[in-house]
C-alpha cells in the first residue's frame, strides 16, 4: 500500500443523503443489452422512452445522457437565443441556468416560495409586470420541482399566457410524483418536461436524463438536437436522398445521446419506480415523527402535490439549541452522515456573481441557504441508520451545569 494511503476498511461508514437501489433484475437487464447486437441506437432505447411517457402520460419522450443536455434541447427547441431572457428559480442546480446562457440568452431569477422552496408564482407576477413595463419580459421560464414536489404550475401556466412565455418543467427531481391528481411530466402545464436518472435520483440509469413534450415538431427537433442536428427522414431534408444510405445536417446539434446500456438500467427501474416512491414517503414519515418534538423545521407539501421526495430538506433556525447551521451540518458529516445543502443559490457562484445579481433581491432564498441541510433519504436507508441522523442532528451543543 502507498505511504500515507488509508486503507478503505478503516474508514468509518457513511451514510450517504442519496444512493441508487440495484436489483438482480437490473443487472440482468444490462447483460442481456450487452451480448446482443446493440449496445448504442437500437431497441432499448426507444423502449424506455415509451415506458416514461406512458407513465407519466406524455405523448413524446427523447432519452439523452443527462438532464442538462436535455435542459439544453428544450431551450433550443423553444428557440432560445441571443437577445432572449430565461428566468428560473435561484434553489437550483446551476444546470437550470447554464441551459439557457448555452443558447446565448441572459438569465434572471424568481426568489421561491418560503414553505416549498419551489418558484414563487407571487414573486413571478410582481417580476413580470415590471419586466412587461420595461420591455423585458422572459421568453422561457423554468420552475424547478424541488425535492420531488411540484412547482405550482396551475398558477405559473396562467401567468406565461398572460405575459406570452413559453414553459420548461425541470423535473429532475420528481419523476414519480403528482400534481393537482395528474403525474408529474404529463405536460399538462408546458411545454416540456425534463427528467434526471443520475444515481442519487430516483431511478436512474448511471448517468441520464429525459425531454418529454405533447407537441410532436419540439419532439423532432429534440430527438434531431440530440444526434448532431442529423435527420433520415426525408420529408425533413433539403435535398432528394442519393440513396438509403443518405442522411442530412439540418442544424448544428450534439452528441447527446443514450446508449441502450443505460436504457436498460432505467427501463429496468421503472417497474418498481412507484415502490421507490413509496418507501421514500415512508422514510419521510417516520422522519416526521421522530423530528416533531424537535425545534426543526421540516419540509411542508402543499396539498396539492404529491411529492416524489428526492430530498428530504430541514432547516435549522437561528439560535437553535442544536447549534448553529454550520455545526449542526459539520457535526453530521463528522458522525458518517453524507449530509448536504440543495442548494448554493445560483446567483452566489462566482460566474454568476459577475452578472451582477443582488442577493437583496432574493430574501426567502438567502435565508433557505443559510438554514437548509438535506438529509439521508433513499429506498435502502435503514430505520437504525436513520435514527443515528436524527439523534445526530437534535444532539444539543451544550449543556449547563446548575449548583
Amino acid at each position: 500500500m502507498p505511504r500515507g494511503r488509508v486503507p478503505n476498511d478503516s474508514l468509518p461508514p457513511m451514510i450517504p443523503y442519496g444512493r441508487q437501489s440495484i436489483s438482480e433484475e437490473d443487472i440482468a437487464a444490462v447483460t442481456a443489452v450487452l451480448r446482443s447486437d446493440f449496445i448504442t441506437q437500437g431497441p432499448v432505447v426507444p423502449a424506455f422512452e415509451k415506458a416514461v411517457a406512458a407513465y407519466v402520460g406524455a405523448q413524446h419522450a427523447v432519452a439523452v445522457n443527462s438532464a442538462t443536455s436535455a435542459l439544453h434541447i428544450a431551450c433550443l427547441a423553444l428557440d432560445v437565443g441571443a437577445g432572449d431572457v430565461v428566468w428560473t428559480t435561484p434553489v437550483t442546480f446551476v444546470a437550470s441556468a447554464n441551459c439557457a446562457v448555452y443558447c446565448g440568452a441572459k438569465v434572471d431569477f424568481v426568489d421561491i416560495d418560503p414553505r416549498t422552496y419551489t418558484l414563487c408564482p407571487e414573486r413571478l407576477a410582481e417580476k413580470l409586470e415590471a419586466a412587461k413595463r420595461t420591455g423585458q419580459l422572459p421568453k422561457v421560464v423554468i420552475p424547478v420541482h424541488l425535492a420531488g414536489q411540484s412547482a405550482d404550475m396551475k398558477a405559473i401556466r396562467e401567468l406565461g399566457q398572460r405575459y406570452g412565455f413559453r414553459i420548461i418543467e425541470d423535473a429532475s427531481h420528481a419523476i414519480g410524483g403528482s400534481y393537482l391528481g395528474r403525474k408529474v411530466g404529463d405536460c399538462s402545464y408546458s411545454d416540456i418536461v425534463v427528467f434526471s436518472f443520475h444515481p442519487v435520483k430516483i431511478v436512474t440509469t448511471g448517468e441520464g436524463g429525459m425531454a418529454l413534450t405533447n407537441d410532436a415538431q419540439i419532439a423532432k427537433r429534440m430527438a434531431r438536437l440530440r444526434s448532431h442536428g442529423i435527420t433520415r427522414y426525408p420529408a425533413e431534408m433539403e435535398n432528394p436522398p442519393d440513396g438509403s444510405w443518405y442522411y442530412e445536417q439540418i442544424e448544428l446539434g450534439f452528441n447527446y445521446r443514450m446508449t441502450d446500456i443505460q436504457a436498460a438500467l432505467g427501463l429496468s427501474q421503472m417497474d418498481r419506480l412507484d415502490a421507490f416512491v413509496a418507501a421514500r414517503h415512508s422514510i419521510s414519515a417516520r422522519y416526521e415523527e421522530w423530528l416533531a418534538p424537535h425545534a426543526i423545521t421540516r419540509p411542508w407539501q402543499h396539498p396539492d402535490t404529491h411529492s416524489a421526495l428526492h430530498l428530504y430538506i430541514v432547516r435549522v433556525p437561528p439560535g437553535s439549541a442544536y447549534g448553529s447551521h454550520r455545526e449542526v451540518f459539520e457535526r453530521l458529516r463528522a458522525d458518517g452522515i453524507g449530509v448536504n445543502l440543495h442548494y448554493i443559490p445560483v446567483y452566489r457562484q462566482p460566474y454568476y456573481r459577475r452578472m451582477g445579481y443582488a442577493v437583496t433581491d432574493f430574501p426567502n432564498s438567502e435565508q433557505y441557504y443559510r438554514e437548509a441541510i438535506s438529509l439521508p433519504i433513499f429506498p435502502g436507508l435503514s430505520e437504525a441508520e436513520q435514527l443515528q441522523v436524527v439523534r445526530c442532528l437534535t444532539r444539543p451543543s451544550g449543556y449547563q451545569t446548575l449548583f
